[in-house]
Order: C-alpha cells, then structure tokens, then sequence
C-alpha cells in the first residue's frame, strides 16, 4: 500500500475545509465508502505551511475515534505520486 501500488476506490480532498467541515465530511465519505463496499480510499489533507498543517495532523486522530476506527483496518502516508505526506491511504474493512 505504501508503494502507491493501490487502485484506490475514491478519494476525498479536505482542502480548504475547516476542522469542523473536515471532520463531517471525512467521517460521511468514510460510512459512505465502508456501505458501497469501497476498500481502498484516499484522504488528501495538504502539507500545510511548513508542513505543520492542521488536518494533516488531526485526520490520523479522527481516524482512530471508535465511530471511525470500527470501519478501518488501517492507514498509512501516501506514496508520492497520490500526495506524499499530504495524503493517507485509507483501507476499510470488509462488510459482513
């Protein structure tokens, strides 16, 4: 997955959003994905100034809220050509 050797499922850009509109729309982007039995996911956050942005840190911390973390089966910085440390790949679990 770190290798960007992924198909990637969909994928949601949280630039420019608030913490507050980011965290909404992350959270419905990942239920909706997790319910159309997407697996593969990219979040993209920015580098921010200084690569220091703010939903480039707070993302992995939603992520691992247990309304999120229950969907999850993990998460990593995306390769390069899918963002670097701008993006996270995001794999679902599998619906039962």
């Amino acid at each position: 997955m770190r290798r960007g050797q992924v198909d990637i499922d969909a994928r949601i850009d949280l630039h420019g959003m608030t913490q507050d509109e980011a965290h909404r729309a992350l959270s419905g982007f990942l239920q909706d994905c997790f319910g159309t039995g997407r697996r593969t996911v990219l979040a993209i956050t920015g580098k921010g100034a200084g690569g220091e942005g703010v939903l480039r840190s707070a993302v992995p911390k939603w992520l691992n809220e247990a309304s999120n973390r229950e969907m999850i089966r993990g998460f990593s910085h995306a390769a390069p050509k899918h963002g670097g440390a701008g993006a996270l790949y995001i794999l679902l679990k599998r619906q039962k």
